[in-house]
């Protein structure tokens, strides 16, 4: 909006006229942290990209009730490792986590029942510590295979015997 002619006015408070401003100079690609594909790049404990992934962690904390723990292990690394592995879902479809990512992930590792005897000991020294090391995250969610990613809550629950076939062992 104009400045009426009859109100004083500071010269720092002035409109000023975009022929002012200098012409930008021409952007091109080559800064080092800048990769040329539109993909994200994919990977060992590159993580995961996706929308408010953030909300997978309280969908995973309002679960935890439902979570069943043997000795030994911690409900705060369970659930820091079974979110990453939901986070790693709901991107894998390029969506934010919904609840069913969470009950994926805790089925899969056999958090939801009485998991079989090998697959707790099996992972009873990977997700411990990982509710403090994101490198422990990452390497929970980078042992899913994709395959399972694929599968729904209810199909990875049905037969936790063969858990080694939707995870790298």
């Amino acid at each position: 909006m104009t400045q009426p002619a009859h109100v004083p006015v500071l010269p720092s408070d002035r409109v000023r006229s975009s022929r002012m401003l200098p012409t930008p100079r021409p952007w091109k690609l080559g800064r080092p942290g800048e990769t040329g594909d539109r993909e994200a790049p994919a990977g060992p404990r590159l993580g995961s990209a996706g929308p408010d992934l953030g909300f997978g962690l309280k969908l995973a904390s309002r679960l935890a009730d439902r979570v069943v723990l043997v000795d030994g292990e911690d409900l705060h690394d369970v659930i820091a490792g079974c979110f990453a592995c939901a986070s790693r879902r709901a991107s894998h479809y390029g969506r934010a986590p919904v609840v069913f990512d969470v009950e994926w992930s805790y089925g899969l590792w056999g958090y939801l029942d009485q998991a079989p005897a090998d697959l707790v000991e099996w992972r009873r020294p990977m997700f411990r510590g990982a509710s403090h090391d994101y490198w422990d995250q990452r390497r929970i969610a980078d042992a899913v295979k994709v395959e399972a990613l694929g599968m729904t809550p209810h199909d990875v629950r049905k037969d936790l015997a063969s858990w080694k076939e939707r995870l790298i062992v």
